[in-house]
């Protein structure tokens, strides 16, 4: 194989070379090959169960030795191929087992790869144990990519020693379309803890003023946000995770769950009373004003940024650079680039006068978590918050009212909005016209930006399965650009092609 970086390991005893096989599971995916070496009796297939076991999220899975079969498929949440090369006849018998194409589709272990050498992948990662003292040395030789995933679920496991769960079970729970990864394990009591693995992203090339899109669109780039938002709103009476402990260098958070319960029904369907009682959660946190400048350490203070101009316009133009020459298979011309952003910047103009305080930014249902057993605000669980602003409130509202992730049927989304515009009656001195002209804007704004983002997950990230909420997305926008503020942008998207011509 090609040089790659090593990684050295002292494993003190057994339970140590199989929380080794745990971490690795976290950090292998699809199109590794992990190659174990080492004697008879060093712990090769008690790393290899140990890896199956957590991938498969079962303690009890059966892992027969493949010694005889030589290979063994599992379908887990990545299909796992485990082969046992020992008695393997040629090494060309390699391509007869299926594995370029166990390889192509999921990870493939291999025991005693010496037996095929020159027909594993270059690319492997390739683990030695041998016996040292009471323990053993594992040696990890991998290319410059997989060895910076291992170092991290290494760092990850040394986080958790010093809080008091070096022996923790660690087990994979969500990715999602940032750069964030979460985890959780048990306490012996049964009780879950979840881990934050938020990576510091790479600075990106500039795209305005010298700035990459995250710090022009203000997001979140460190821990720091979660912190201070999550501490403010708790002590405001919401319900949001405490942070056990957190590595703002290493952006690693250790943190509470506050349960498993979503406001989707088994069938993906909103549920109507979960759906109620987030949107009275919402409308009682835009009665409150939030500093916009809150302590977090010592020596750290988060300072919320505004959702301004510019992040604004940068966050439509994704419709324009990235939509519409999906969608015509030609780029916007100069004329209707210069065109659109001109009515937008006449629409942001129109939200001065817009009541405005702390913006989630995502409020829907993959953030939102149900607590059936708490009362009034708590029952609603805030977990996504970190790229919080200060601007319009009806940004969120638009947000959970038009589920980017869900159908939100019209009685529904008229029930909705009537059970916030009520509420924000009731706490007195509401500007209803006013909130609604933004929640127009806001909406529209937001779903633009959608309607971009699931091309560019799409085009540049390969993350096809995003496309499946265009055509939502864009009946959302047909809602919006219905508000007589709006006719300029209707009118523009409509000649762009974007929306339907009417009849």
């Amino acid at each position: 194989m090609t040089q790659g970086d090593v990684i050295s390991l002292l494993l003190e005893d057994e339970a140590a070379t199989l929380r080794l096989g745990n971490d690795l599971a976290l950090a292998l995916k699809a199109g590794d090959c992990l190659a174990l070496s080492g004697d008879l009796g060093a712990g090769k297939s008690s790393l290899a169960r140990a890896f199956l076991r957590t991938v498969a999220e079962d303690d009890g899975l059966e892992v027969p030795s493949p010694t005889f079969t030589l290979v063994q498929s599992y379908e887990l949440r990545i299909p796992v191929s485990h082969f046992d090369l020992y008695r393997l006849g040629d090494p060309s018998e390699l391509t007869e087992l299926g594995f370029d194409e166990a390889l192509e589709n999921g990870i493939c272990i291999v025991e005693w790869p010496e037996m095929a050498e020159g027909e594993l992948p270059e690319g492997r990662i390739s683990l030695r144990l041998e016996h040292e003292g009471s323990g053993r040395r594992a040696t990890i030789t991998a290319p410059e990519q997989s060895a910076s995933r291992i170092r991290r679920v290494l760092a990850i496991r040394s986080f958790l020693a010093d809080a008091g769960y070096g022996d923790a079970e660690r087990r994979f729970l969500t990715g999602d379309a940032s750069l964030r990864a979460y985890e959780y394990f048990h306490l012996g009591d049964g009780t879950r803890k979840i881990l934050m693995d938020w990576r510091p992203p790479p600075e990106g090339p500039p795209i305005y003023d010298g700035k990459p899109y995250p710090k022009v669109a203000h997001l979140a780039q460190d821990a720091y946000p979660f912190v201070a938002i999550a501490d403010a709103l708790r002590e405001r009476g919401f319900a949001t995770p405490k942070i056990e402990k957190v590595d703002y260098q290493q952006g690693i958070l250790l943190i509470e769950d506050l349960g498993t319960e979503g406001v989707l029904d088994d069938e993906g369907s909103p549920i109507v009373e979960r759906y109620r009682e987030s949107v009275a959660c919402l409308a009682h946190l835009h009665s409150m004003q939030i500093p916009q400048d809150i302590p977090v350490t010592a020596t750290h203070t988060h300072h919320i940024p505004e959702f301004d101009r510019t992040a604004m316009k940068m966050e439509v133009r994704l419709l324009l650079d990235w939509h519409i020459a999906w969608k015509r298979e030609a780029p916007p011309s100069d004329a209707e680039r210069e065109e659109y952003l001109a009515i937008w910047d006449q629409l942001i103009d129109e939200l001065r006068s817009a009541e405005k305080t702390l913006l989630l930014r995502d409020f829907h249902s993959p953030n939102i978590i149900w607590r059936e057993h708490e009362n009034g605000v708590r029952k609603i669980g805030l977990i996504d918050f970190q790229d919080a602003m200060i601007g319009p409130t009806a940004y969120d509202l638009a947000s959970i009212v038009q589920d980017a992730r869900v159908t939100i049927e019209p009685d529904l989304f008229r029930l909705l909005m009537a059970d916030y515009l009520s509420l924000r009656r009731a706490q007195g001195g509401f500007d209803e016209a006013g909130f609604m002209k933004a929640w127009a804007i806001m909406s529209a704004q937001r779903n633009c930006k959608l309607a971009g983002l699931w091309v560019r997950l799409l085009q540049r990230d390969g993350k096809p399965g995003y496309l499946q909420h265009m055509p939502r997305t864009l009946a959302y926008l047909k809602v919006a650009l219905e508000h007589e503020t709006l006719a300029p942008l209707r009118e523009w998207c409509t000649r762009a092609g974007i929306l339907p011509v009417e009849s």
